[in-house]
């Protein structure tokens, strides 16, 4: 059995209507029912295959719930575009976890899905029991939202996977100078998928719309948020040569939360892939200090 099956045979696919009607998907990985479990959420132009391994290595210890954001992976895409925001992404991970009847969980957010964790710290700040915040502050770097805005909502397709694997090297090359040939496929398989005989990006190119109309960078003050979101236990996992999530930013962040944790990841800019071996044993550390 080849590693795609080994891990999908590992959960279920499952699906919750939300309020305005769209389907969303997650996948649900087996685990222990005497502690909260893990809901991982992932970045911008991501889905559900980013946190495979991840998932794969807490579960069965812990269950996993791994949802894709309305409009990425095997979720509906939206036909209102407008749409696409942290608040209403918030709205849709709250009400699969109604649905599936989780009071609380660990949320675990990359980039954006750390933006909706933050979101629902001010909303409902009951169901999260701990969090973990992969390479996203309250202050959003304009540097690293210049480079996203190159790529995001731009329409590719590719004749093969290697083609896949060369562009996304071009994209994400800076985050990840050490990637070689096979690291940059098994990115473009979690990022891409084929479809009519070519392979794209996805996700809706139309996610890219609200930042035509709202900016590219929040209109509101996160530091409210991110302090709700500390009354937690909370882990933050940066990269060292993230240009989303700045030095100072992370710095600042340990000061307003004297409590956070905070792991830098050598040589890796944003964002992480929590398997390099200090972010895994800072999560494993943090995770194990839960239950004490």
């Amino acid at each position: 059995m080849d590693d795609s099956a080994r891990i999908s045979a590992r959960y279920r696919d499952g699906y919750v209507t939300v309020a305005d009607g769209l389907r969303i998907h997650y996948r649900d990985y087996p685990g222990a029912g005497d502690k909260p479990p893990l809901l991982c959420l992932h970045g911008l132009t991501r889905n559900a295959r980013d946190f495979a391994e991840f998932a794969e290595r807490h579960s069965p210890d812990r269950r996993v719930i791994v949802p894709d954001f309305r409009g990425r992976g095997l979720s509906d895409y939206d036909p209102q575009p407008e749409r696409y925001t942290p608040l209403v992404y918030a709205g849709d991970v709250l009400g699969l976890l109604d649905e599936l009847e989780i009071d609380r969980a660990i949320f675990v957010g990359t980039s954006l899905g750390g933006l909706v964790t933050m979101a629902i710290a001010a909303m409902a700040p009951q169901r999260i029991d701990a969090a973990i915040l992969n390479d996203v502050g309250p202050d959003v770097a304009p540097g690293g939202v210049d480079r996203i805005l190159t790529y995001v909502g731009k329409e590719r397709r590719f004749r093969d996977w290697d083609e896949a694997a060369a562009a996304i090297s071009e994209i994400q090359g800076v985050s990840f100078p050490h990637y070689a040939r096979e690291d940059w496929l098994r990115m473009a398989r979690r990022n891409c998928r084929e479809d009519g005989g070519e392979i794209h990006f996805d996700y809706d190119m139309a996610i890219a719309e609200p930042f035509k109309s709202l900016g590219a960078t929040p209109a509101v003050d996160l530091w409210p948020f991110f302090e709700a979101l500390a009354r937690t236990p909370l882990l933050v996992v940066r990269g060292e040569k993230s240009d989303l999530l700045t030095a100072e930013t992370a710095a600042k962040m340990q000061r307003v939360a004297p409590e956070m944790k905070l792991a830098t990841v050598p040589g890796i800019g944003h964002a992480p892939e929590l398997d390099e071996p200090e972010a895994a044993a800072a999560i494993d550390a943090f995770l194990a200090s839960l239950t004490v």
